[in-house]
This record gives structure tokens, C-alpha cells and sequence, in this order.
């Protein structure tokens, strides 16, 4: 059922073993055609991220590499963590530490019904405990005193944020820049703020990075984002475009759905209605609204998540965290 089941990695996680497991590789920058950049006089490229791992993908796999090390050289006992029922987070962590030998907790919002849905049915099979718990509880994870009662019942594991936003997770985005060449502008879809806060922590004079939020995060995202890396404050270098979130996370109408598959079609690039999908459709109707000017250089990172588009409805996936 799962790619690397029969790869019964290691009895003893090690970091020898993330060596192998977060080895180096690139993932293939894709350039796109298309009548609407050359209307506009723009040229575009893709950062293929959704095809760096089978199942640790896109920025997850950027997001985990060294928070992973850490758990590992701190001789974790496993490493637990917190999400919605279809969450990329959770499922690339349940992979990694099966592949590292690791056990995985998750602390997952919404009723114990969603345990059969291919996300988290993934995640159980590569090994991970699940937890599952209301809305009003999961409000709760940032609480000390929560945290508190889930580090007694689970001694010695290692907690990581919803989404792995977090210090560690920005070192092995921000990585990402060495892969890319000289750039005008850096476009990605945005929602916990680590991945754009791990770029924005290395982003090269003269490039602007640019944010497609596809929730609802006027004002705190910004902040949040800054949270994670200070300096961002006080950075011109970069913007959030909040107006092409459709609703809020997870929400997609019929329209929007169906311009985002016409555009996979047309680019000849997967894509999902929740990440890449939303933003990349974002980022097309700004520039026929001439929000790019012309000479641009634009790349766009794909972050993956392709497995979250399965069985995809608004109503199953409206309202679940990353």
C-alpha cells in the first residue's frame, strides 16, 4: 500500500540514517509557456519542490530536515506534533520517522472518523499514534499547561509546531536559494509562515520574495512570520498578498477549482486546490491585472502537497490545519 513499507529502515534511529534520508538533491526548476506572460512580457519558472521525496514532500521535507537532527542528537524518544485531519505536516512527519525509525504522535484536530481518510490512513501505516482532539482543545496547543500534560504522557518526545514552523525548519528552507538562479521576483503560496520566513532569512539583495496566503491572515500572519524571523520586520524586500484565498484554508470554490485544473493542464504541472494550486492561480490573475512589471523574472516555488488533493471536498476539508 505504501512505497516504503517493505523499507523497514532502521531499528536504531541515527544520524547516519538522516544523512541518507535528507542527502542532497535538487529538485527541477520547470520553465512555463504561456500566452499571459508573454502578453505581459514576463518569464516564469517552477521550483519542482512537490518532487524532492515520494512521501516527505516539497517544503516538509525542506521544513523537518533539521529539526529531525536535532530530535535525533537529542536522543528523542520520538517526536510528536499537531494538525488537521489532512494534513501535509503530518503526513510527511509519520513518513520520515518510519524511514528513521522514529516513533510519531499526532495530535490531530476533528473527530476520530477521519482516521480512514488517505492522509491519516498514510500516517498509521508508516506507525504514527493518533490523538485526536476538538476544536476548543486544539486551541489549546500553544498552552503551557497543555503541553505540560502531553509531556507527561509522552516522556521524552519532541514536540514540533503545527506546519514545522519553527527556528530549526528555517535553516533547510533557506537552503533553497543555492538552487535557484538569479531571480526578480521569489512567489509561494503561504500558511503557517516557515517557509517564507526561511527564505526571507537568506533572501539575496535584489529579489523580493512574495507570499500567496491561502487563508484568512490579514495582520497576524505578517506577524507570525516575523516571530519566526525578526529581521523580517524590518525587511522592504518582501509582501503577502492576502486577496486570493477563496474564502479561507482549505476552501476552493467550483469555479476556482476548475481555473486551477485548466491551469495544471495548461503549464502541464500537477497541482491541488489548497496550496500551489491557489496561489499559482493567484499569482496569474495579478499579473493579468498588471501587478508584475514587465521584464520580470519569476520563479515560483511548488510546495508539494499533492497528497492532500485526494478525495478533496470543501465540505470534508473546510476549516483542517496544515
Amino acid at each position: 500500500m505504501h512505497q516504503y513499507n517493505s523499507f523497514s529502515l532502521f531499528n536504531v534511529p541515527s544520524l547516519q540514517h538522516w544523512q541518507l534520508l535528507f542527502q542532497h538533491h535538487l529538485s527541477p526548476l520547470q520553465p512555463v509557456c504561456h500566452p499571459l506572460l508573454k502578453r505581459h512580457g514576463l518569464t516564469l519558472q517552477i521550483k519542482r519542490d512537490d518532487l524532492l521525496h515520494a512521501s516527505i514532500s516539497g517544503n516538509k521535507w525542506r521544513k523537518l530536515k533539521y529539526v529531525l537532527r536535532q530530535a535525533l542528537s537529542d536522543k528523542a524518544a520520538g517526536v510528536l506534533s499537531f494538525g488537521g485531519a489532512w494534513s501535509n505536516h503530518l503526513h510527511a512527519l509519520a513518513a520520515a520517522g518510519h524511514l528513521l525509525g522514529l516513533p510519531t504522535i499526532g495530535i490531530v484536530r476533528g473527530e476520530p472518523e477521519y482516521a480512514g481518510n488517505p492522509t491519516l490512513s498514510d500516517a498509521q501505516g508508516w506507525g504514527m499514534k493518533l490523538e485526536f482532539i476538538d476544536r476548543q482543545g486544539y486551541r489549546r496547543r500553544h498552552d503551557p499547561d497543555f503541553l505540560a500534560g502531553l509531556a507527561n504522557r509522552y516522556p521524552g518526545f519532541y514536540f514540533i509546531p503545527e506546519g514545522g514552523s519553527c527556528a530549526l525548519a528555517l535553516p533547510g528552507v533557506a537552503e533553497l536559494w543555492q538552487e535557484l538562479p538569479p531571480c526578480d521576483e521569489l512567489i509561494l503560496p503561504v500558511a503557517s509562515g516557515g517557509t517564507l520566513a526561511g527564505l526571507l532569512s537568506a533572501r539575496p539583495a535584489g529579489t523580493r520574495v512574495t507570499g500567496y496566503a491561502v487563508l484568512k491572515g490579514k495582520g497576524w500572519l505578517a506577524d507570525t512570520v516575523s516571530g519566526l524571523h525578526p529581521p523580517a520586520a524590518g525587511d522592504p524586500g518582501w509582501q503577502l498578498r492576502l486577496d486570493h484565498h477563496g474564502g479561507g484554508y482549505a476552501r476552493c470554490n467550483n469555479m476556482d477549482r476548475q481555473a486551477i485544473s485548466a491551469l495544471s493542464e495548461a503549464l502541464a504541472v500537477p497541482l491541488e486546490p489548497i496550496y500551489s494550486g491557489k496561489a499559482l492561480l493567484g499569482l496569474f490573475r495579478d499579473i493579468e491585472a498588471g501587478h508584475y512589471a514587465p521584464g520580470s523574472r519569476l520563479i515560483f516555488l511548488h510546495t508539494g502537497g499533492l497528497q492532500g488533493a485526494r478525495s478533496y471536498t470543501s465540505s470534508k476539508r473546510s476549516g483542517q490545519e496544515k
